[in-house]
């Protein structure tokens, strides 16, 4: 999966982790609520990913750069 895909993915699973978590609260459902925090930890954990893949990456290019200079 691409870090793009990681990102989008956690950011979507950010989002209805809050929204289950709301409804939770609104509600009185703890279950709900649970569900919705491990949902939004999950996204957190994607975007997390996407944004070491970045990182590695661009490490990468870097030392493929600088191989280039010499």
């Amino acid at each position: 999966m691409s870090s793009t895909t990681d990102k989008i993915k956690g950011l979507a699973n950010e989002a209805v982790g809050n929204i289950k978590q709301g409804i939770g609260n609104a509600t009185g459902n703890e279950k709900l609520q649970a569900e919705g925090k491990a949902q939004e930890l999950k996204g957190e954990a994607q975007k997390t990913m996407g944004d070491a893949k970045d990182g590695v990456k661009n490490a990468a290019q870097s030392a493929a750069d600088a191989v280039k200079k010499i």
